[in-house]
């Protein structure tokens, strides 16, 4: 596709019309991820591959959000080169996402840094399998344009409407941690767990304080409702973003072989975005349907280039788990490191490196 068959600027639809849009499409058959446990799921899967060549009349199952994997696939070309076919799902937020991929009904999905620690708590049937880097700017806690409140420690006796088991509830945990202040019922901070159609519902009526949320969310708001930006995730959080695949996936030799040729598709896609940001920006825009101006501040900070799935992601990881566990977001510990498999590393390893920044 050439910018000479890019489509021009979108009419501009308000903030709450936007996100309705956005979510129209979500496939809701799914419940959010839960805590409700499962038989241990942490014996190591065979890592069985076929030609790729034998991939033709495959049909892989992949979870998205609006205007993620597909739109990025499908602007830069990757989506074409694919041997195989993909059927993509839509989904509000990365829990869902995880529980679909338990429940056998995707193969793969890209996730936040949150979703994985909570379907590690529910002995999802899961692995992670690739890792991508961003600042974690696009991440932010977001309050009404008249609020009093000037500082994280402020939000002591208030409700922060927030996805649960998102990166945003991450990202807000860690900030209230920071600060010595808890998050729960009848604790320092009260979560008001939303998705965000509904969230900025409650909060453009007053009925929350603050929200916590994620880009393109948070750029739209930003343009269309004029909040005030509390606190970006930058720098508090690690703003990973992680690929999950089922372990029904990863155990069948032509879902494994097609789930490691899309994460290189990604892999490339995201080199692409980040050579090409404005062609990249428009499209984005047109696919998601929001204004362009929004569109381009949301992918100007919120690039995941492809990274090594290794210990120090681990690491990091298992520190935002323990914070979940310590503050009794979770039910017992979790040990990240036993539902991460590293099987794609060698292949994606050519790719790694490029625009990596700590990530979202």
């Amino acid at each position: 596709m050439t910018n000479d068959h890019l489509p021009g600027p979108a009419p501009r639809p308000r903030g709450r019309r936007v996100l309705a849009a956005l979510l129209a499409a979500a496939a809701l058959t799914f419940g959010a991820a839960g805590c409700v446990q499962r038989e241990d799921n942490t014996v190591a899967i065979a890592n069985e591959t076929v030609d790729v060549a034998s991939l033709q009349n495959l049909t892989l199952r992949v979870g998205d959000q609006k205007g993620g994997t597909e739109a990025l696939l499908r602007a830069s070309g990757e989506l074409e080169k694919l041997p195989f076919t993909i059927d993509f799902s839509t989904f509000t937020s990365g829990p869902p996402q995880i529980e679909a991929a338990t429940a056998g009904k995707i193969d793969f999905a890209v996730t936040g840094n949150t979703p994985p620690i909570f379907g590690a708590a529910s002995n999802a049937k899961v692995k992670i399998v690739t890792a991508y880097a961003n600042n974690a700017s696009g991440d932010a806690i977001l309050i009404p344009g008249d609020s009093s409140i000037a500082s994280v420690s402020e939000l002591k006796g208030k409700k922060v409407a927030v996805a649960k088991g998102s990166s945003a509830h991450g990202h807000l945990l860690l900030q209230l941690t920071k600060v010595g202040l808890t998050l729960g019922p009848d604790k320092d901070v009260e979560p008001v767990f939303l998705q965000p159609a509904d969230a900025l519902s409650a909060f453009t009526s007053g009925n929350v304080d603050a929200w916590a949320i994620w880009d393109p969310y948070t750029a739209i708001v930003q343009l269309e409702n004029n909040p005030e930006t509390l606190v970006t995730a930058e720098g508090v959080s690690n703003g990973f973003g992680f690929g999950i695949a089922g372990d029904e996936a990863l155990a069948d030799p032509r879902r494994n072989t097609a789930v490691r040729e899309l994460a290189l598709g990604i892999a490339r896609a995201a080199r692409w975005a980040a050579a090409n940001p404005e062609s990249w920006a428009r499209q984005y825009s047109a696919e998601v349907g929001i204004d362009p101006r929004a569109g381009a501040i949301a992918q100007g900070r919120s690039l995941r280039p492809a990274i090594a799935l290794d210990a120090d992601v681990v690491a990091s990881q298992q520190k935002l788990a323990d914070a979940f566990a310590d503050s009794g977001q979770l039910q017992g510990e979790v040990d990240f490191g036993r539902f991460v498999d590293d099987r794609y590393n060698e292949a994606l390893t050519p790719l790694f490196g490029q625009n990596a920044t700590a990530g979202r």
